[in-house]
């Protein structure tokens, strides 16, 4: 068939080619393809100027951003009472302050929060807040990577999204991505930002992509909690971290098989399986990928591509829409970040919850002919509130198979409260509380298995 297929692209002008090409190159380096930027370690673009920036302005970044999560507290707070009119006139601040009383209130408290942690206030109980391993996590370590991630993400995310490079590479690879893992084929740049770059960018790339109607609600709930992994980066620092004498390639390899077992599996099971076929509501779906009678794949990818191009806004536009989008993630994605992560990390620190659910595991892992069940048991449901607890509890065992299986497991779980979990909370994206609980058991009970079989063969 493909024989009889001529080809049907257009006589694209010079300028239409490079319009297309020259932006998804330059977005390609900053956030897909890995380089040792600057001859050091290899990274993606954004994250090295991420890096940069911490390390100019590292010390001074949780305070800031405590401050940014206080005064959108108190702009919520007077919008809310007093709804001013500058505010209603306008859709992006209304979205942005005009907020449920929920929302006010998990505004209000994570100020809270963020000033006696910078304050370092112990009274009143409040040494459990500010405790460098619960509050301390979330301000001095987490805050400074996402604001840097997203500040710079933010800006050059237009990249990959306006000027056709998804189109494009959508259609080429749809026949893989739709019968595999049900989603279009433009969730793979998704996919690859997540695993090379960011988790949390990804699912910021997700949100964006099912507002504006490239993503149904099903789509993008799969593409959210299956393949917004944590970034190769913090893998290498994990593996590092846990002392594994068996090479990267391995504990890398394991996440990577158990990861994708799981993207298949997870897509055709409840919850996801239930998520609406349909597009956000006013929304218009925008997805075609599916390439015309007679035309080559080729052919029409560049089609999309380069129609997409010619869509772009304006370098004025781009710099708007930047604005926006850091905005939007520093004023309200930040407080339900250090909310959810600072109450996540104090129950995690000073309560036998997980200890206690964790029992019936234990069992198992002697199945399992896994060392040290008791801690593994443990380790294994504390990453439930963040992706670093695993590592912290299982840090002590003396047994280097218990610490692979756990720190490969941290990262297949892949739903964290403090970070991917409050990012699509705070999203569009249609996937409740209890879809994520549900989700994480359901990725542990699927990787798990596999891990262990990987770390049986190798120890």
């Amino acid at each position: 068939m493909d024989t009889q297929k001529t080809s049907k692209i257009k006589n694209f002008s010079t300028n239409q080619i490079l319009k297309f090409a020259i932006p998804s190159i330059i977005g390609l380096l900053l956030f897909v393809i890995p380089i040792p930027w600057g001859g050091g370690d290899f990274t993606i673009g954004v994250g090295y100027m991420a890096s940069l920036f911490r390390a100019s302005f590292g010390k001074a970044l949780p305070v800031f951003m405590v401050y940014v999560v206080m005064v959108s507290a108190v702009i919520t707070l007077i919008s809310t009472l007093f709804k001013p009119q500058f505010i209603n006139n306008n859709k992006f601040l209304r979205e942005l302050f005009l907020v449920t009383p929920l929302t006010l209130t998990i505004r209000v408290v994570a100020a809270i929060f963020g000033y006696g942690i910078i304050n370092s206030i112990n009274t009143l109980g409040f040494d459990k807040i500010s405790n460098p391993n619960t509050g301390g996590v979330v301000v001095n370590d987490l805050f400074p990577v996402l604001a840097t991630w997203f500040f710079f993400s933010g800006f050059f995310l237009p990249l990959l999204m306006e000027f056709g490079l998804m189109d494009y590479l959508g259609t080429l690879i749809r026949r893989f991505m739709r019968p595999l893992f049900k989603v279009p084929g433009r969730s793979a740049i998704d996919s690859i930002a997540s695993w090379i770059g960011s988790g949390p960018v990804g699912v910021v790339i997700t949100d964006k992509q099912y507002r504006e109607g490239y993503y149904t609600s099903k789509e993008a709930s799969i593409i959210s909690v299956c393949f917004s992994l944590v970034s190769l980066p913090f893998a290498v620092f994990i593996f590092g971290f846990l002392e594994l004498s068996t090479g990267f390639l391995a504990f890398y390899g394991a996440i990577s098989i158990a990861s994708f077992v799981a993207a298949l599996i997870l897509p055709r099971i409840y919850p996801l399986n239930r998520k609406s076929e349909g597009y956000l509501e006013g929304v218009e779906g925008k997805t075609n990928e599916i390439v015309p009678e007679g035309w080559r794949l080729h052919d029409w990818a560049i089609e999309l591509g380069v129609k997409r191009a010619e869509l772009a806004p304006s370098i004025k536009g781009l710099v708007l829409s930047g604005l926006k989008t850091v905005f939007d993630v520093y004023l309200s994605l930040m407080p339900v970040v250090l909310f959810l992560g600072t109450v996540s990390l104090v129950i995690a620190e000073y309560t036998p919850i997980f200890s206690i659910i964790s029992r019936p595991l234990v069992p198992l892992f002697e199945l399992m002919m896994i060392p040290d069940p008791a801690v593994a048991a443990s380790s294994t449901l504390v990453g439930f509130a963040d992706m670093f607890l695993p590592a912290i509890f299982i840090k002590g065992s003396e047994f280097e198979i218990t610490r692979f299986i756990i720190g490969t497991l941290s990262f297949t779980q892949l739903i964290y409260l403090t970070e991917t979990g409050a990012i699509i909370l705070r999203s569009k994206i249609p996937v409740s509380f209890v879809d994520l609980l549900i989700i994480f058991l359901e990725r542990t009970a699927v990787t798990l298995p596999i891990i262990v079989f990987i770390a049986h063969l190798i120890y």
